[in-house]
């Protein structure tokens, strides 16, 4: 007669304990990521900038297959204004812009924007990227052969652009060089 009593009892107990297994996974905080999916025909390699606590800040490198994603900044966006700089690993081409982080051939974490060459590093291009203040991101990047413009979330290849609203989003440098490496001087934002 025992055994009988304690099926239904136990069958209750393991029913309340899976329900509270699941109301404690679904009240986790749900993760924000910035992410680069890339759907071009090549793999990818993707270097970040970003307005850190201290400064400007560059970080890379990620690495995106064809028709995967990578996640290149972990938690919520704090900024609205990220900048990309995406190198095509197969054929050699680049999705860049016109403003100038601190880059590296090796994985890299680089403080600062200014003197790049000076200190030992690469002056690259970078693009912008607009997450419109969202705490998640999703930037879909396509073959340059089959869309005429930069890897733009909203397709749009305009001059890049701070916020004007937010100084501290400003982009360290808009160098109007061409890209050429004639030195590290005009609007790189010193350190604040």
């Amino acid at each position: 007669m025992s055994g009988t009593a304690l099926h239904p009892l136990r069958l209750t107990l393991m029913l309340v304990g899976f329900v509270l297994a699941a109301l404690t996974v679904s009240a986790a905080p749900a993760r924000a990521d910035l992410r680069v999916c890339n759907q071009s025909s090549n793999q990818v390699s993707v270097a970040l900038g970003y307005r850190a606590d201290k400064g400007w800040q560059s970080e890379g490198w990620w690495v995106a297959p064809a028709s995967k994603c990578a996640v290149v900044y972990q938690g919520d966006l704090h900024s609205r204004f990220f900048y990309l700089y995406v190198a095509d690993d197969i054929s050699g081409g680049a999705w860049d812009g016109s403003v100038f982080m601190c880059t590296r051939d090796e994985s890299f974490t680089i403080f600062g924007v200014e003197d790049c060459l000076a200190r030992g590093y690469e002056r690259t291009g970078f693009f912008e990227v607009d997450t419109q203040n969202r705490t998640d991101w999703t930037l879909q990047l396509t073959d340059p052969a089959n869309n005429d413009t930069a890897p733009a979330d909203n397709g749009d290849a305009a001059p890049l652009e701070g916020d004007p609203n937010a100084p501290a989003d400003q982009p360290p440098d808009q160098g109007t060089d061409g890209g050429t490496d004639g030195g590290d001087t005009g609007g790189d934002i010193g350190t604040d």
